[in-house]
């Protein structure tokens, strides 16, 4: 049973993942380099695949940076 809630945990974190990342691309994007969306440049909406690339890359950035919850410096 804990098996299954933690990956039920996992799942309902990558969606909302992507979901961010999507949504939060379309909001903000288009604000920031409005030129660069006009001369298309920059993608102003991107696909359900683009965000899983780039919680992906951004998984990846994570995981080489060092950060981890609750390591403390000393």
């Amino acid at each position: 049973m804990k098996f299954l809630m933690k990956f039920i945990a996992v799942v309902a974190f990558i969606v909302i993942g992507f979901l961010a990342i999507k949504l939060l691309w379309a909001w903000t994007v288009p604000d920031l380099f409005p030129g660069a969306v006009e001369q298309n440049l920059v993608a102003a909406h991107i696909s359900w695949f683009t965000a899983i690339k780039l919680s992906v890359f951004m998984g990846f950035l994570y995981s080489f940076s060092g950060i981890r919850p609750g390591k403390k410096d000393d």
